[in-house]
C-alpha cells in the first residue's frame, strides 16, 4: 500500500470579549497558506477574563498558541508556566505559546510591534514621547519607549491613579516617567512622537490642537479610520500611524512564535489591506 502523506491539524486563535470584530484570523491565516503550513487554521473565540484558566486547561495537543486581547492581556500571565521578561515587565501578555510538554509561555509582541512600526517611520533614539492613556496599551508603548531610547515620556490620563499605577512599570524599564492630567493633554502633543492608547471617541476634542509638522502620531486605533485626532495630524503635516500597522506588526511576531517559520509579511499585510477595505465599504 503507497505511503499516504498525513498532515496533522494545528490550531490557534484570538481569544477576548468581544472579539467577533478581530482581523486576526484574516492576518494568520493568510499566513498559512502563503507559507505552506497545510493543515494549520485559527479562529476567534469568544472568551471572558474568568473564563480563560478553564479554557486553555482544556485544549488539546492539536494548540500551537493563543492571541489574546482585552480584557485577558493580564490574566494570561496567570495561566503560564514561563512569562517573557518583557511581558513580566509590563504586567500584560498577548501571546500565549504552547510548549512541548504542554504548558504555556506568555509574550507581548505589542512590545516589538511597536518599536517596528515607529523605526520604520524614522523616530530617532532619545524622542520625546506622549503616552494618551494609562491602560494595557499604555504600558506596552513604555516598554517600547524606553527601547527607543527615549528622553522624556509623559502619560496623559484622566486618572491619576492610573498613572500611580504606571510607575513601577516604568522604574523597572529605567524610564523618566511625568505624569499629566487629560485636561492639559494639548499642552502635550508638540513631541517628537504621540502615542494615543484611548477608546474610540475618548481623543476626538485634541483634533483642534496645535501639531507641529515634526510630530509622529501613533494611533492604536482603526476602526473607524481615519479618527479624528488622526486627520487633525495628517492635516497639520504629521506622519500618522495607525492600529493597523500595530496589528500586522504583533501579528508577525505571535506567527514566527506559533509556527518556528519566517512569516510571510507581504501576504499578511495584503490580506489585512483587502479586508479592511472590504468592511469599510472603501
Amino acid at each position: 500500500m503507497p505511503d499516504v502523506d498525513v498532515v496533522v491539524a494545528r490550531r490557534a486563535a484570538v481569544l477576548g470579549k468581544p472579539v467577533g470584530h478581530s482581523l486576526s484570523p484574516v492576518i494568520h491565516n493568510a499566513g498559512y497558506r502563503a507559507a505552506g503550513l497545510t493543515g494549520w487554521s485559527y479562529t476567534a473565540i469568544e472568551c471572558a477574563e474568568d473564563e480563560l484558566p478553564g479554557l486553555v486547561a482544556g485544549l488539546g495537543p492539536e494548540w500551537a498558541g493563543l492571541s489574546l486581547t482585552m480584557p485577558l492581556k493580564e490574566a494570561a500571565l496567570s495561566v503560564a508556566a514561563v512569562v517573557a521578561p518583557v511581558a513580566a515587565v509590563v504586567g500584560a501578555a498577548n501571546t500565549l505559546v504552547r510548549r512541548p510538554d504542554g504548558t504555556w509561555y506568555a509574550d507581548n509582541t505589542d512590545v516589538e510591534g511597536m518599536v517596528r512600526v515607529l523605526t520604520d517611520v524614522g523616530v530617532p533614539a532619545g524622542a520625546s514621547i506622549t503616552v494618551l492613556g494609562a491602560g494595557g496599551t499604555a504600558r506596552a508603548a513604555l516598554a517600547a519607549a524606553a527601547r527607543l531610547g527615549a528622553d522624556q515620556v509623559t502619560v496623559v490620563a484622566r486618572r491619576a491613579a492610573a498613572v500611580a499605577d504606571l510607575r513601577p512599570v516604568a522604574e523597572k524599564l529605567d524610564l523618566p516617567l511625568t505624569g499629566a492630567a487629560w485636561a492639559d493633554a494639548a499642552g502635550h502633543l508638540g513631541v517628537d512622537v504621540v502615542i494615543s492608547t484611548v477608546p474610540k471617541g475618548v481623543a476626538d476634542p485634541l483634533a483642534v490642537a496645535d501639531w507641529g509638522s515634526g510630530t509622529v502620531l501613533f494611533d492604536a486605533l482603526y476602526d473607524p479610520w481615519p479618527t479624528p485626532l488622526a486627520a487633525a495630524a495628517a492635516a497639520a503635516g504629521c506622519r500618522v500611524i495607525s492600529g493597523l500597522d500595530l496589528l500586522l506588526a504583533q501579528a508577525v511576531g505571535q506567527f514566527e512564535l506559533f509556527t518556528g517559520v519566517p512569516a510571510p509579511v507581504s501576504a499578511m499585510s495584503t490580506a489585512l489591506r483587502q479586508e479592511r477595505a472590504l468592511t469599510s465599504g472603501s
